[in-house]
This record gives C-alpha cells, sequence and structure tokens, in this order.
C-alpha cells in the first residue's frame, strides 16, 4: 500500500475535481488542500484519542501539554498517574483509552510497525480490539498518520457539515450516507477528506 506523496496528491486533486464539479469549485477558490500529517505509532495513536469529539483547538492544546510531561512512549505514559494526564486535560474516559494502548503496544498484544505494513481493513481489524478505538480514530490513523490514499472518516463531523454546505443539503449527512457517496471518489476518498476540510475550514475564516 503506497501512501500518499506530493505525487500522488496531485494526481488526486486532478481526478477528482473532474469527476465532482464542487471539490473543483473549493480547489479553484482556496487552492489544493495541505496534505495534513501526524506522527505514525503510539504518538500519531494518542495524539487522535485526544482528538476524538474535541475541536481541534482543545485537541491540540491538552496534546502539547501531554508532550511536554516526559517523551510520549508506550512506558512512559503508563508511569504517569491520574492526577498529571488529568492536569494535561485527558479526561478519565481517553486516560483508560491511552493506557489500553499502552499496555497493548508494551506486552507485544500489538505492533505498530508491523501493522503500518498491512492493508486498511487488517489495520482496522487490528485497533478495532483496543478499547477507546473505533472507526473514527482508525480512519483518521489510516489518512494521516499512515497516509492511506483511500481512507475516508465517514463518521467524522467536519465532512458531514462541509459536505452538507457544500452540496446545498437541507440536513447534515449520517455517516452511514457520506460513506456511501465516498464511494464515488475511490480510490482517492482520503484526499476528497482533505479537500472538505479544506472548505469547512476556509469557510470557517471567512
Amino acid at each position: 500500500m503506497q501512501p500518499l506523496n506530493v505525487t500522488s496528491m496531485t494526481q488526486a486533486v486532478a481526478e477528482l475535481t473532474q469527476r465532482d464539479r464542487d471539490l473543483a469549485s473549493i480547489v479553484e477558490k482556496w487552492g489544493h488542500p495541505p496534505n495534513w500529517e501526524r506522527e505514525t505509532g503510539f504518538v500519531g495513536l494518542v495524539r487522535t484519542i485526544i482528538g476524538q469529539q474535541l475541536s481541534i483547538a482543545s485537541a491540540k492544546a491538552i496534546f502539547t501539554r501531554l508532550s511536554q510531561l516526559v517523551p510520549l512512549t508506550p512506558a512512559n505514559f503508563l508511569q504517569l498517574d491520574d492526577a498529571q494526564l488529568q492536569a494535561a486535560g485527558l479526561s478519565q474516559r481517553k486516560i483508560l483509552y491511552c493506557r489500553e494502548l499502552a499496555r497493548a503496544i508494551a506486552t507485544n498484544v500489538i505492533d505498530l510497525d508491523e501493522l503500518a505494513l498491512l492493508d486498511d481493513a487488517s489495520v482496522r481489524s487490528q485497533l478495532r480490539q483496543i478499547k477507546g478505538i473505533g472507526d473514527w480514530t482508525v480512519d483518521i490513523y489510516l489518512l494521516m498518520c499512515l497516509q492511506r490514499p483511500d481512507a475516508f472518516p465517514s463518521g467524522d463531523l467536519a465532512l458531514a457539515i462541509a459536505y452538507q454546505k457544500l452540496k446545498r443539503l437541507p440536513k447534515r449527512p449520517t455517516p452511514v450516507e457520506l460513506e456511501a457517496v465516498s464511494e464515488k471518489w475511490k480510490p482517492w476518498r482520503a484526499v476528497a477528506a482533505r479537500i472538505l476540510w479544506h472548505y469547512y475550514l476556509m469557510q470557517n475564516k471567512a
């Protein structure tokens, strides 16, 4: 599975904007979307867990405070107590989820280096075994950390809002509806998601 790079990203934008006039209008007005990236491995997954159901700004602030406590490795994370993690801004639920992940890595239940070599479905199957990691978290990890070209987080609120505005829909699409819509963007759904996020962010700035 080849991760996205500058060449494939350019190709994907060209193909998507030919297929979908509304996506083309975003690129024409605001340019190509950023190729947002995150760290792979434990750090990337912790950052994604922190981002569950939070604004970008809030998640970034919490992740920054957490990163200042210790170098983020599974062993170091497991040394932090509840008070330290709560002071950084993590909820009790997310503390539990991150500890479950750290333990799974520390005890070799999961190997994130090997995971990166697997196809998207196998990555999902393995990560979903860890408490607190659902489809949205897997999709964001595939898309931003592993740079998979066809990952699509159909449960992402910003994508649903962006698509509703873009297509002038009377109501916001459900995750199932958004997943169905995304079929027409294969095999570049991750790039379609970036274009929609770009639209969402630029609209909010306007």
